[in-house]
């Protein structure tokens, strides 16, 4: 085991923050074993905006660049989050330079870059993951329990859902969100999680069907500056066009039999962060609506008829990841999205130090591929009109 571990984030923004205060606090959650962690360098090209960030969350320096943590000896262990195109050549570049690496979803900007991601994976020369904060999150957790305990009996229908509103206003300027061909909007960026969602609570998808992509807000104000996460921005009189989509549905065989539906927004007016799902089998069903992150609902086969019905499930130390995770170990104390990304770090770090006890390991880049053929194969159903199988994923 190293005798400590030091971390860098690439990427100040929005999700860059998360990272960066999830490291913090990696140490504080589960079990002991961790080395301490050494909170080393947020670089991001805007210099004050990682000033910024290494001032609130107590990171030693802000670097001007992922070169910068690329040279820097001291790193150990990187997370990327940055605009997608830029993937793939920082993580050659960590790994090339004996770092650990964890990056935020979609994998890359394009396929070629998410297969050359997934065999730099394969290589082995580091511990790699995607980062799938819902994974973490206790409710979701429990619920994948109940339907491999059987609980559920066997599933028939899933419906899953992601509606963001972020992209409502059209005066929101045009930022590297809306550049990149079709399926790289709403689908790459908030539809990958819940089919991420929907694989790892009910095993993987045979084929897609009934695609059907479209752009609301066609055209969108050129920015006069950055554009940090989803945040207004001063912008120009000029016009840029939106390159994708805006909202995606589509249908879903999984290899089980089971049918689902997929619905992703991000122009969704009211739904901040909108991620849920319906699973039903033939002897249960069970919700989420991370609008209730602390609870989720389920319904079973009960011994007495009359008192069947839905029941409410508050989030507690019964469930993964709330007992050693929380201050205040009891139900009902709440949960959030900070919480999942601390989850996501600790079981990264876990990972590197080879912790005897450790969290589940995160989502691999060989995942990040997986919901990337999907998503290509939802493109092609809306293109074709036809259903497009899905490769089985690997053994």
């Amino acid at each position: 085991m190293p005798e400590q571990i030091s971390v860098a984030v690439i990427g100040a923004g929005m999700a860059g923050r998360s990272h960066a205060a999830a490291y913090r606090m990696a140490g504080s959650v589960s079990g002991p074993g961790l080395p301490p962690i050494r909170l080393a360098a947020i670089a991001d090209v805007n210099l004050a905006l990682a000033q910024d960030g290494a001032r609130r969350y107590g990171y030693e320096k802000a670097l001007p660049s992922w070169e910068a943590v690329a040279e820097d000896p001291s790193i150990d262990a990187v997370s990327i989050v940055v605009g997608n195109a830029l993937h793939r050549p920082i993580a050659e570049a960590l790994v090339g330079a004996g770092k650990h690496v964890l990056c935020e979803k979609p994998l890359a900007g394009s396929m070629a870059d998410a297969r050359a991601m997934v065999e730099l994976e394969r290589q082995g020369r580091a511990v790699t993951a995607i980062g799938y904060c819902y994974r973490r999150s206790p409710a979701i957790a429990a619920i994948r329990d109940h339907i491999r305990a059987g609980e559920l009996g066997e599933l028939t229908t899933l419906h899953a859902r992601y509606w963001c509103d972020y992209a409502c206003d059209p005066r929101g300027p045009l930022s590297w969100r809306f550049k990149g061909g079709m399926g790289s909007g709403a689908l790459g960026d908030i539809g990958a999680h819940i089919i991420d969602q929907g694989e790892y609570l009910c095993g993987p998808i045979a084929s897609v069907a009934g695609g059907s992509l479209s752009i609301q807000i066609p055209k969108r104000p050129l920015p006069l500056g950055a554009v940090i996460g989803h945040n207004a921005a001063p912008v120009s009189s000029e016009m840029g066009e939106v390159e994708n989509e805006d909202t995606a549905t589509f249908t879903a065989r999984f290899r089980s039999g089971l049918a689902a539906t997929f619905s992703v927004s991000r122009t969704a007016f009211g739904e901040p962060n909108g991620l849920g799902f319906d699973v039903y089998g033939t002897s249960g069903r069970a919700s989420f609506d991370f609008h209730r992150p602390a609870e989720y609902t389920i319904d079973d086969a009960q011994p007495e008829a009359r008192t069947r019905g839905v029941r409410r499930v508050i989030v507690g130390p019964q469930m993964p990841y709330f007992a050693g995770g929380y201050p205040m170990e009891a139900p009902g104390v709440g949960i959030g999205n900070q919480e999942q990304f601390t989850y996501q770090a600790r079981a990264f770090l876990d990972q590197i130090a080879g912790v005897a006890d450790p969290l589940p390991r995160n989502a691999s880049f060989a995942d990040g591929l997986r919901s990337m053929e999907i998503i290509e194969a939802v493109v092609r159903s809306a293109r074709d009109g036809a259903a497009v199988a899905v490769p089985a994923p690997p053994a």
